[in-house]
């Protein structure tokens, strides 16, 4: 019996190649720059966004393949799990940006154009809106404060003073011994009153633990003594 090759590239067209993996990089693309746009922190990873475009690629290509047959979606399932990824996502919208991606390419991939485009387009309208507003801030700020102390001669009273005078609220987080126990270190949660400047509890507190380290952690920024 003759060796025969099958050609199964006639289940789809080249027009159906060229659309699905056109629109996928254009509404890849677009997502990439929403989430540019959007991003606050300074953890902005141009890899990452490059990743996204080619991942809603990647699977508009993989559901050409798949298709409607269910032996090579069992086949594709199995090659992927032998890979392995290491990176740690850093922040938890980068997730979402995945996952939109994966879906607009799987819509693309089976020809549902118009869901891919009308999903992609409301979709990070949403995200632009959530960050334009603002939508679900947290209206409270709290800040961590690390106080050095002696471990010897009841500074805990001391600081606590401190902590009423110029703070609304306070919690004991941790108590930690450091330098062989020459120091301890107190960590609290506060919440600052009105009118009360961080660089204020620092002098504040900076008067009570002999002339040790107070560090105050509000968001992003640190302020030292």
């Amino acid at each position: 019996m003759p060796f025969e090759v099958q050609d199964l590239s006639g289940t789809f067209s080249v027009g159906d190649i060229a659309i699905a993996l056109s629109l996928s990089f254009v509404l890849s693309a677009m997502i990439g720059w929403v989430y540019r746009f959007t991003h606050r922190n300074v953890s902005y990873s141009q890899s990452y966004v490059q990743t996204l475009v080619i991942l809603g690629m990647l699977i508009a290509l993989i559901m050409l393949v798949v298709g409607s047959n269910i032996a090579r979606a069992f086949a594709l399932v199995g090659a992927l799990s032998v890979v392995r990824f290491r990176n740690a996502i850093k922040e938890t919208r980068d997730v979402g940006f995945i996952f939109l991606v994966m879906g607009v390419g799987m819509a693309a991939g089976t020809r549902f154009y118009t869901l891919a485009i009308v999903a992609a387009v409301a979709i990070s309208l949403i995200i632009v809106v959530m960050y334009r507003f603002n939508w679900f801030a947290a209206s409270v700020q709290r800040q961590v404060v690390k106080v050095q102390v002696p471990p010897d001669g009841g500074y805990t009273d001391s600081i606590q003073d401190v902590l009423i005078a110029h703070t609304s609220e306070f919690e004991l987080v941790s108590i930690e011994s450091i330098r062989g126990g020459a120091l301890s270190e107190l960590m609290y949660t506060v919440r600052l009153k009105k009118g009360h400047e961080p660089g204020q509890l620092i002098a504040a507190l900076g008067e009570r633990t002999g002339g040790q380290r107070v560090t105050v952690l509000t968001g992003y920024d640190q302020t030292d003594l």
